[in-house]
């Protein structure tokens, strides 16, 4: 079992990552965050990020749609910002985020080690 600061270790560790960020998605508050600079405040994006997770769980309750969201992916022109729901009964509530550097990094490869940050992580 790994803790936060390990664990956003972990993510900013992936080819191609900005930066990483646990986010409460109640409160929108950045649990941690590592990675990033002056022109990328995770801070900030942890906050905005809120908002796409809120409006998508929103969005499958009204469709009455009985299934968890794993990810979120928002692809930008030189960037991917992969969005992951904790499941764990300790992280019910938070998210990790990552950005990545899309001329770098291998989606499919973060989404794993993603998930496997996931399934480490005891908040």
């Amino acid at each position: 079992m790994s803790n936060t600061e390990t664990a956003l270790k972990e993510a900013v560790a992936i080819e191609g990552a900005v930066g990483a960020a646990l986010v409460d998605y109640t409160s929108g508050m950045a649990l941690g965050t590592i990675g990033g600079g002056k022109d990328f405040d995770l801070t900030v994006a942890a906050a905005g990020n809120t908002d796409v997770v809120r409006a998508k769980v929103r969005t499958m309750e009204h469709l009455g749609l009985q299934d968890e969201i794993e990810d979120i992916l928002i692809t930008l022109g030189s960037q991917y910002h992969l969005i992951r729901l904790l499941k764990n009964r300790s992280g019910a509530g938070l998210f990790l985020y990552l950005a990545l550097q899309k001329d770098r990094a291998n989606l499919a490869m973060a989404r794993h080690q993603l998930k496997r940050i996931e399934d480490s992580l005891e908040v």
